[in-house]
């Protein structure tokens, strides 16, 4: 009961809820940019719907593709797409050689993520 630690609540239209208690209210600041990384998220139209699994993707890049396993990042399989991380030096390439292709009797699309521009806060005291 008699814990201690740090609590944070969101605020909207300066309305706090009736069960906080003297909340301290601080405004966010905007915290800079990341710099880039050297990867690419890459987009793929087919999933584990399509019984499509994560070897799959990778054995496809990687023969058709053209690709070495350093090259491949992570692999995070969905019901009906996937997204794969590869380096972007490889990614256009890479598209190039495997759009439009079949895997597991689906004809699978690929394209690259644009990254946000939106703005992104970091909360400091």
């Amino acid at each position: 009961m008699d814990q201690e630690g740090t609590a944070s609540v969101l605020v909207w239209d300066g309305h706090v809820a009736n069960y906080v208690h003297a909340p301290d209210i601080q405004k966010l600041k905007h915290a800079p940019i990341p710099s880039p990384t050297g990867w690419q998220t890459l987009f793929i139209t087919g999933g584990r719907k399509d019984k499509i699994s994560k070897g799959d993707i990778a054995g496809l890049f990687c023969k058709q593709g053209k690709l070495s396993n350093d090259e491949i990042g992570i692999i995070e399989l969905q019901s009906n797409c996937a997204y794969v991380s590869v380096k972007s030096t490889k990614a256009n390439k890479l598209i190039a050689l495997v759009n439009n292709t079949r895997l597991k009797k689906k004809k699978v699309r690929i394209n690259v993520i644009k990254k946000n521009k939106h703005k992104v806060f970091l909360y400091k005291k």
